[in-house]
């Protein structure tokens, strides 16, 4: 017998569509999404009330895309299987992009030259990079609609 067509092998579903599993831009979200938050804690940004609510998307995605992480790679939803994940993936994907753009957006419409250029400057970046998450979140939107799709229609 082949050693790839036991029952055994068959039996194990692939990973699930979960936050960092859907494309190759996975990596970069934790990345990015630190960076956005990391640029913007670096400076005096409680002078600029939108950043609140930048920090807050940052900081949230990022816990919640570190959190899927270890969920993955820890294989803990193969213990879980009562969790539809795909439709897991696909919400917190979808939600992701939609806040971020938004965060994205207050980010860049925020930033304004100031006498001391270290704000600026981070500032600057965190919209860059926070425009950079965004793209990385829609893509991996797409991918978990795909999956979530091709599972509802099995």
């Amino acid at each position: 017998m082949l050693s790839g067509s036991s029952p055994e092998s068959r039996s194990v579903q692939g990973p699930p569509q979960v936050g960092l599993q859907s494309c190759s831009l996975d990596g970069y979200q934790p990345i990015l999404g630190l960076l956005v938050w990391t640029l913007i804690a670096g400076t005096e940004y409680f002078r600029v009330p939108a950043f609140g609510w930048v920090m807050f998307v940052a900081v949230f995605y990022w816990v919640l895309t570190v959190f899927f992480l270890i969920v993955y790679i820890t294989m803990t939803y193969t213990r879980i299987p009562q969790v539809p994940w795909t439709t897991v993936g696909l919400c917190f994907n979808g939600s992701a992009f939609i806040l971020y753009l938004s965060a994205a957006i207050v980010d860049a419409s925020s930033v304004a030259p100031e006498r001391d250029s270290h704000n600026f400057n981070s500032w600057a970046a965190s919209s860059f990079f926070a425009f950079l998450v965004t793209i990385c979140y829609a893509g991996n939107t797409y991918f978990s609609f795909i999956a979530w799709r091709s599972r509802t229609v099995q």
